[in-house]
């Protein structure tokens, strides 16, 4: 997350640094817990954390590929001067990207699982952040490659969240405490960047499009206070106005406007 976040500071700034520094941590403390490759039952995988019994996890794979992908995009722009090529980075994302598909992915149903354990055993709770960042992961993938089959899974992944995890009329769970209320903010953040895709086709966007207006809309509406502007994780229940909310929750309501903001008008069919 910090990762992720210095990159975007230097796209906000301008300033290398936090670029330099982005790329560091990836290099000496993401990348290097890939793997191994020959050993089962991982057979690679970015770890999840360190200090605890190893897993590989969604929730370090999805964004790991992003990184790795965004370091890309950026090499030739920043400028950078070290052994490790610009083509590595690619190579990197593509086979993060590649371990989480083939193992924590549902390609039937577009579910991402959220871990494997050091036996080979899956955990099959399902997150909207694990959604959101496998869905980030596919579409920064498919816009360096043309490659339709990364498009097509996240468009996969995004269905699965509208189909199957928003069955509390039209939107998802209220998610009002802990690291869990900032998930779907997360989800949000990159599903917007997938509906703006240009040449995502047009009954998806618009079924896309409508789901996230409708979040947004309930949002507002019904589970955000007018006067102190806070929203708790509660899509149809407003703080009160003396009532103090959680961080995380109230950022997903953040980022959902923020999703708004950006969201580009549908285009004629």
């Amino acid at each position: 997350w910090i990762n992720l976040a210095q990159i975007r500071m230097y796209e906000s700034t301008g300033n290398k640094d936090y670029f330099m520094k982005a790329k560091q941590m990836y290099d000496q403390w993401i990348w290097t817990t890939w793997g191994p490759e020959d050993e089962a039952p991982w057979y690679g995988g970015i770890t999840w954390k360190t200090d605890v019994s190893k897993s590989k996890n969604a929730c370090s794979n999805g964004p790991a590929a992003i990184i790795a992908a965004r370091i890309y995009n950026l090499y030739d722009k920043i400028g950078i001067t070290t052994v490790k090529s610009k083509e590595e980075y690619l190579n990197e994302a593509i086979k993060i990207y590649t371990w989480l598909r083939n193992n924590l992915f549902d390609s039937h149903t577009g579910a991402v699982y959220d871990n494997m354990n050091r036996k080979g055993n899956i955990s099959k709770a399902v997150f909207t952040y694990n959604e959101g960042t496998f869905t980030g992961a596919a579409h920064e993938l498919y816009k360096i490659t043309g490659d339709k089959q990364y498009l097509n899974e996240a468009v996969k992944a995004c269905n699965y969240v509208i189909d199957y995890m928003s069955k509390n009329d039209g939107v998802l769970d209220n998610a009002t405490s802990g690291d869990g209320g900032l998930f779907h903010g997360i989800f949000f953040r990159y599903f917007v960047k997938l509906i703006n895709e240009p040449n995502l086709d047009y009954a998806n966007r618009k079924k896309f499009h409508d789901y996230l207006t409708n979040c947004a809309t309930v949002m507002a509406e019904q589970g955000v206070n007018p006067k102190t502007m806070l929203y708790g994780g509660n899509w149809r229940k407003a703080p009160t106005d003396d009532e103090g909310v959680p961080l995380t929750p109230h950022l997903s309501g953040c980022m959902l406007m923020e999703a708004m903001c950006v969201l580009k008008p549908l285009p004629r069919k």
